[in-house]
């Protein structure tokens, strides 16, 4: 709930900016100020030896991307926004926080173990698209990087008796990777690889130092 209400004010607060811009818009130089919404399936690559996914890994992001043609018809362009995300991970993998330490464990008996993580992010794109100021469908290529802040973690696991989550402190606070979007119209097919490794390279598992590189994949939505 907090998160859909975080992006609620971020939309509408960056929406009354937008309009302020696109009233003194030459259009023979348009812009595409769009609002962006995204649905993903998360894989972790890197796993420890014996984890491995389970159930649905899954992440949703939306915000607004700030529109810089590059030329005189804008059909290259380069995106500068900003949005919130937020990403689950289901495994195998339990954590566990005793005395102020968090410890780690694989159990293939466990009902279902969570890593939810709540990002304030911030995407740069090059933009290639075969748009016109009067057409709003046309096909798009963008691609580029995605630099993110982690403003929550949260562990959880669950028994057939015992349920306990915490806030975990063990995952690099800073993350970035590169981003891909193509498609036509509304419906996009998007991917996200990540270059930082999830965790900040102290937590461990079976003396084995824990990485995992996230790597989503999805559908993205643009609305002018």
């Amino acid at each position: 709930m907090r998160f859909v209400i975080l992006l609620t004010c971020l939309l509408v607060t960056i929406s009354s900016v937008a309009q302020i811009s696109n009233d003194s818009i030459d259009h023979r130089r348009y812009f595409e100020d769009q609002f962006y919404l995204g649905l993903s399936y998360n894989f972790l690559l890197s796993p420890p030896e014996g984890s491995n996914q389970r159930n649905l890994s899954y992440g949703l992001q939306g915000g607004f991307i700030k529109d810089i043609p590059l030329n005189r018809t804008g059909t290259r362009a380069i995106g500068v926004g900003v949005g919130l995300a937020l990403n689950s991970y289901y495994s195998n993998l339990v954590a566990n926080l005793e005395l102020n330490t968090i410890t780690y464990s694989i159990d293939d008996n466990i009902t279902r173990s969570k890593l939810e993580t709540h990002l304030l992010e911030f995407p740069l794109e090059f933009r290639w698209r075969n748009s016109t100021s009067e057409e709003y469908k046309f096909w798009r290529f963008y691609t580029g990087i995605k630099a993110a802040y982690i403003v929550g973690t949260r562990s959880k696991f669950v028994l057939d008796t015992t349920k306990d989550g915490f806030y975990n402190t063990d995952l690099s606070e800073f993350q970035y990777g590169l981003t891909l979007s193509f498609g036509y119209n509304t419906f996009n097919f998007h991917a996200y690889y990540a270059l930082t490794d999830l965790f900040d390279g102290k937590a461990m598992v079976n003396g084995e130092v824990l990485q995992y590189r996230p790597l989503r994949v999805g559908l993205i939505f643009y609305i002018l």
